[in-house]
């Protein structure tokens, strides 16, 4: 508990660090004083100032938030499950997000004629309310179903059904689809922080904010449901009606984050074990906002490797995230498993 300051003061320098370099990374190198006049707000080179406010500030405020709320997201499922492998898109919500997506891409061209990529902005917006309304409404059948079980188990397996269903629809539509349509929506499912831009990235981030300080607020009711259910009922917690709150909450955060930036794999299931191992605690007081302050420092670094300079472009997020974040997880669960012998 004492090394808790220290530690959490080192991953907010973290974070600034890797926020200044995300910002220098790029195909146009942009000197440091210049970023830091550009953010001040004096007039620069134009290039320059587009090139801060239009692409790698959005970007890393996207990587900032969505890590943050994938990871708090993780850790409330792996709480409420009693789950170490249990992760944010383990109830199909992440699943449902995909099939909305699906369902407004691949039958855009057979039914409207235009694919749904041609249409620029407004394809993208179709994109982000589809996944919405079908997290959502996963997340609502998951809710019903929730009140109507009793054992974790049974929700568990029953959200691992409905993702493979929803799998399973998508399979279909793609077969049925246009080349080019199905090509965007594998796109779609790589993931990106830089999809996002413009008011649309100061929504996702003011949502953010709200919602992760939200979750933070479920700390009490997650400690007392790790002691297990049993034990929290003879507290006097309602175990049912906490159970769904808790899902509900890592539901909608998923739910945003998919939108925007599609399906991001790994961040939710490897950070709760991540912010276990450095702060060495089960206090949810403790690990909410600081699971949120690694999520955010593992995204920004999966950011930065997915543009350094040597790639075209820039890597799906997706085809980093497991790269970086499984051999560093490995290395600190190992090194626990090891101190503790």
């Amino acid at each position: 508990m004492k090394h808790t300051l220290p530690l959490t003061l080192t991953l907010l320098v973290s974070i600034a660090v890797l926020t200044i370099v995300n910002l220098l990374i790029g195909s146009v190198v942009i000197p440091v004083a210049d970023i830091c006049r550009i953010l001040a707000g004096e007039e620069v080179n134009e290039i320059w100032q587009n090139i801060i406010w239009k692409s790698r500030l959005p970007q890393v405020l996207t990587a900032i938030a969505a890590g943050a709320g994938l990871a708090v997201s993780g850790l409330q499922m792996q709480t409420v499950f009693h789950n170490p492998l249990a992760g944010p898109s383990v109830l199909g919500i992440s699943n449902g997000s995909a099939l909305g997506v699906a369902f407004v891409v691949l039958l855009s061209g057979r039914i409207g004629g235009v694919a749904l990529s041609r249409l620029g902005y407004l394809g993208d917006a179709a994109m982000s309310v589809a996944a919405i309304v079908g997290a959502l409404a996963v997340l609502l059948l998951i809710v019903w179903i929730g009140q109507r079980v009793k054992g974790n188990v049974t929700l568990l397996i029953i959200g691992v059904m409905i993702g493979y269903l929803a799998n399973a629809i998508i399979g279909v539509l793609k077969f049925l689809s246009p080349e080019e349509d199905v090509k965007a929506f594998v796109v779609w499912g790589l993931g990106s922080f830089s999809r996002v831009s413009g008011d649309e990235m100061v929504l996702f981030v003011v949502v953010m904010a709200v919602l992760i300080p939200l979750s933070c607020l479920l700390a009490k009711t997650m400690n007392l449901l790790l002691l297990g259910d049993h034990y929290a009922a003879n507290l006097g917690l309602n175990i049912r009606r906490s159970r769904m709150l808790v899902i509900v909450s890592s539901g909608v955060l998923v739910a945003i984050v998919t939108a925007y930036c599609g399906p991001i794999m790994f961040v939710g299931l490897a950070v709760p074990h991540l912010a276990r191992a450095i702060f060495r605690t089960s206090d949810h007081r403790i690990l909410m906002p600081t699971t949120a302050l690694c999520g955010a420092v593992l995204a920004l670094l999966c950011n930065f490797i997915a543009r350094m300079p040597g790639f075209e472009g820039a890597l799906p997020v997706n085809s980093v995230t497991a790269l970086v974040g499984a051999p560093v997880i490995a290395s600190v669960l190992f090194r626990r498993r090891q101190s503790a012998e």
